[in-house]
């Protein structure tokens, strides 16, 4: 009877940790890899980095400190961090395909 026990809070342990594991991977919605974002740029379904980049700096003049490509509500969009003149940095929100300013405010 104690290795029935035994094997029976095993399996809830099992259980647990893989509801765990599957709860705090990432998310189809979350960041895209760099790999898949130059296949999309090559397939034509985003911008590239380059026309991305021109396309926030005339939005927004200033050094580009970083851009994430991620997939919201089914749609790929851009979040891209510049350093304006001010020393002020401001985060763009870019629809990947067409390059339209979708948000801009500026960070804290």
């Amino acid at each position: 009877m104690f290795w029935t026990q035994r094997r029976a809070w095993m399996g809830w342990f099992v259980l647990l940790l893989l509801l765990i594991t599957l709860f705090f991977l990432p998310r189809a919605d979350s960041g895209e890899s760099p790999a898949n974002a130059g296949r999309l740029s090559a397939k034509g379904e985003i911008l590239s980095l380059e026309k991305i980049s021109q396309k926030a700096k005339s939005y927004k003049a200033g050094e580009i400190l970083e851009v994430e490509l991620e997939k919201k509500h089914g749609r790929y969009v851009y979040e891209i961090d510049i350093l304006d003149a001010g020393s002020q940095v401001w985060e763009l929100k870019l629809d990947a395909k067409t390059g339209q300013l979708l948000k801009m405010e500026q960070d804290d």
